[in-house]
């Protein structure tokens, strides 16, 4: 079954930019060319508790706790050090408009990163098979799409280890990236999730607009090299929009990656704060 009415909520959305003030910062500006350059701005209580390094390229913060290879050529050839990079992420599917998406992306050879509910994946498993079949990488929403900051581990780990299974019954190997829901996380989903956790430095609100027309405008306005851009392809009003992103960022000189590709094939354990 679809997770659409599941999406996000204002309540969400607020308790997601708590979690996003709360971490501290070690800022690495990547241009548009060359590495970036560190300014440290942290906040001493955080950094203590996480252990952890927070960084910032595009527009895009995370948090590392392993060393930190951004932009450099990937599986695909591109570049991100040389030319301008966007990692655009599709959340909730697989579902009825995700072969039309798929259509639009390939027609700009667009490659994109999807991070799919489990129990959408066991309902539509030829989609997701396709969706990897044309280069897209395949992440983890959970199975159920539950608020996992209100779990127990054990609860947690099951979420993730239960659509591990059907992605890998699906495309034969196991998803390398998780989102949370609504973006909802805490130490716990961390140590559980165990592999980068990758949420967006543009929310284009396509939940909450159902408009084409703004969305598109949200993401193309807002775009910046690096980023990494959050939709949901669950929406046919998101799926209309992506042509319009895709002609409008193109003729800007930006290359549409995965979020693998953006970090050269190597992506730390990240936690984005959300843009």
């Amino acid at each position: 079954m679809d997770i659409g009415a599941m999406s996000r909520g204002p309540g969400q959305a607020g308790a997601r930019r708590g979690t996003a003030r709360a971490i501290a910062a070690v800022v690495l500006t990547a241009g548009l060319a060359g590495a970036g350059t560190l300014v440290t701005t942290t906040e001493p209580a955080q950094a203590a508790t996480t252990g952890e390094t927070v960084l910032s390229v595009g527009t895009a913060s995370l948090s590392v706790g392993t060393a930190l290879s951004v932009s450099t050529p990937s599986e695909t050839g591109v570049n991100c050090r040389r030319v301008k990079c966007v990692a655009l992420t599709f959340d909730d599917g697989p579902g009825r408009y995700t072969d039309a998406l798929l259509r639009s992306l390939a027609a700009y050879r667009a490659r994109a990163t999807f991070f799919v509910v489990g129990q959408n994946v066991a309902a539509y498993p030829g989609i997701v098979r396709r969706t990897h079949a044309a280069g897209h990488e395949i992440g983890s929403h959970t199975w159920s799409h539950p608020d996992l900051t209100k779990m127990p581990a054990a609860s947690v780990r099951a979420q993730f280890a239960r659509t591990d299974r059907a992605i890998k019954a699906a495309i034969g190997i196991r998803p390398k990236l998780v989102r949370p829901p609504y973006g909802a996380f805490n130490a716990t989903v961390r140590l559980q999730a165990r592999r980068p956790v990758i949420m967006w430095s543009v929310d284009t609100l396509d939940w909450r607009y159902r408009d084409s027309a703004k969305v598109a405008r949200k993401a193309i306005r807002s775009v910046r090299p690096g980023s990494v851009i959050l939709f949901h392809d669950i929406h046919p009003s998101t799926v209309r929009a992506i042509p319009k992103v895709l002609k409008s960022l193109s003729k800007r000189g930006y290359r549409f990656v995965t979020v693998s590709q953006l970090f050269g094939g190597k992506p730390p354990r990240v936690v984005y704060s959300r843009g």
